[in-house]
């Protein structure tokens, strides 16, 4: 690379559950810049998964970060051309990009479902994805098969 690799900025927590990581979820539910809007489908989120869960021990946001987990990928498949081919080669991921494609997953996934509100939607993803359930954990499953599959050619690791 030609230029030093940019410095990470730290993120503000959030100014309800004082978290950073709520912050970078936040970050990437928001369209057009408006914050305040997606901090409050996050918060409204929070608040319908506070009232449906059948776990009576756990926060909801316990509930939510227990989600994120499930939906964390520890493997993907990069492609790599190896003299004229084309091999999918299985990779070890950093932890922020695990984090930040459960991020994303959850938020496309619940993008996608049929409810009524942004904020019903992403609640009903958390809960799903929580019980290892979901479109969100199914897509982590996806790539860890993926993975599994394209193991004979690891030995390509760059």
């Amino acid at each position: 690379m030609r230029k030093k690799q940019a410095k990470k900025r730290p993120l503000e927590p959030d100014p309800k559950f004082k978290d950073q990581l709520v912050t970078r979820f936040v970050n990437n539910l928001m369209w057009n810049g408006k914050k305040s809007v997606a901090l409050s489908i996050f918060y409204d989120a929070i608040d319908i998964v506070e009232k449906r869960k059948q776990d009576e021990e756990k926060s909801a946001l316990e509930l939510w970060k227990d989600a994120l987990s499930n939906v964390m990928p520890h493997v993907e498949v990069r492609s790599r051309r190896v003299g004229g081919a084309t091999f999918q080669i299985p990779m070890q991921i950093r932890p922020d990009r695990k984090v930040s494609l459960a991020m994303k997953w959850l938020i496309s996934f619940s993008r996608k479902r049929n409810e009524k509100s942004m904020a019903l939607k992403l609640a009903n993803e958390i809960l799903a994805a929580s019980k290892e359930e979901g479109s969100a954990v199914k897509k982590r499953q996806d790539t860890h098969k993926m993975a599994e599959a394209n193991k004979a050619f690891s030995h390509f690791r760059f």
